[in-house]
């Protein structure tokens, strides 16, 4: 049976806009992360420093990783976010590494596998982050 009250209405819309706070966080996230890494690659390039997945791939993808996370970071902090929840959401940037990386050291995979089975990895990494807060992400 359906609560047609006004007052089930409006905990429906409550509902409705919880999870809608949820998935734009979510959204912030993925942009803020793409705009650390084109921002901050861009820097590097200019300062010569560039690794590519094929010679250097652990440190291609580390410092990947860590442009994502000053991203995120940047965006959370502006958000409002304390750091303990800022610092989860930056560790799913490089825990995905944690397996991929001996896979790669033994030859099962290459560079460039790391690189894109650790952004297939990342994405439901930062879903369980958020998750863990959803008070702190509905909100």
């Amino acid at each position: 049976m359906t609560d047609t009250t006004p007052e089930g209405h409006a905990g429906h819309r409550s509902g409705i806009r919880r999870w809608g706070r949820f998935a734009l966080h979510y959204v912030e996230m993925i942009i803020s992360m793409f705009v650390g890494m084109f921002a901050l690659r861009l820097l590097w390039s200019a300062l010569g420093i560039d690794p590519s997945y094929d010679s250097d791939p652990e440190l291609a993808y580390l410092l990947m990783a860590f442009d994502m996370s000053v991203g995120m970071a940047a965006w959370m902090r502006v958000r409002g976010h304390s750091w303990a929840p800022t610092l989860e959401m930056c560790a799913a940037m490089f825990v995905p590494v944690v397996p991929l990386f001996p896979l790669l050291w033994l030859g099962v995979i290459d560079g460039m596998d790391v690189m894109v089975a650790a952004h297939v990895l990342m994405f439901p990494l930062m879903l369980a982050a958020m998750f863990r807060r959803l008070d702190e992400y509905a909100h």
